[in-house]
């Protein structure tokens, strides 16, 4: 569980940058949903030691330093808090082909087809931890995301792989991926005893499954034309969003 010095007093504060940048001057390092060694099993399959990585919303987390001690040399870290930036370009400055970067991920600052392999583990749940429920995600919430999402597709490589490491399961989370002009196709995996996380690897130039093209037809289609019963959601197992945030 996360440190309870930097818990919030309101959700909100985990998308507000000034939150990000007093914390990041006192922690020294925090890994949200488990360190690198938990699902390394998994990335191993889809990134090679010499692709080019972008990490997204990089942290104080060890992710970077353990991905570069296992031998993935070529990683570019952005976040969007100055401070994060400063220290941890500081603190691994010994490893040559590792920079860092201050960046939204609304805005990203690379030419088109940059990365083989673009990585984010819990900076989207943190973007969407206000909201109140999984179901209905906020218009200005959606709109973030997309934005990420098409950014992360321009910078991607033919066949590169768009890795998500997150706490939210295929109900929730493949209504915001499965999307044909993200130009991508979607795998899931999982890891974690006791509590499951996931991994999802969108891959590049690949087309939508024809499960995940009905669902996004599926979603068009509702929001053309407003919902009749709340009831035909009871077959889909609940989820408590909140508690389900490993903060």
């Amino acid at each position: 569980m996360e440190n309870m010095d930097y818990v919030p007093d309101d959700n909100s504060r985990y998308k507000d940058v000034d939150y990000w940048d007093e914390r990041y001057k006192t922690e020294q390092s925090y890994d949200w949903l488990g360190n690198f060694s938990k699902f390394h099993h998994i990335l191993e399959k889809h990134i090679k030691k010499e692709d080019p990585i972008l990490i997204l919303g990089c942290g104080n987390s060890s992710m970077s330093g353990d991905m570069y001690s296992a031998g993935y040399h070529s990683i570019t870290n952005i976040d969007y808090s100055s401070v994060c930036i400063s220290t941890m370009s500081t603190r691994y400055s010994h490893c040559p082909g590792m920079t860092w970067h201050e960046m939204d991920v609304r805005q990203l600052s690379f030419p088109d087809a940059s990365f083989d392999v673009i990585l984010e583990k819990a900076t989207l749940d943190s973007i969407m931890v206000e909201e109140k429920t999984p179901w209905e995600v906020s218009p200005q919430t959606a709109g973030f995301i997309h934005k990420a999402l098409a950014e992360i597709s321009r910078c991607l490589k033919p066949g590169g792989r768009f890795v998500s490491v997150t706490f939210a399961n295929p109900f929730f989370r493949k209504r915001l991926y499965a999307r044909t002009e993200y130009n991508w196709s979607i795998k899931k995996y999982t890891y974690g005893k006791g509590f499951e996380y996931f991994v999802y690897v969108m891959t590049k130039g690949e087309e939508l499954s024809p499960e995940d093209a009905a669902l996004e037809k599926k979603l068009l289609e509702d929001t053309k034309s407003p919902p009749t019963k709340i009831a035909t959601t009871q077959n889909v197992p609940e989820e408590d969003f909140m508690s389900n945030i490993d903060l």
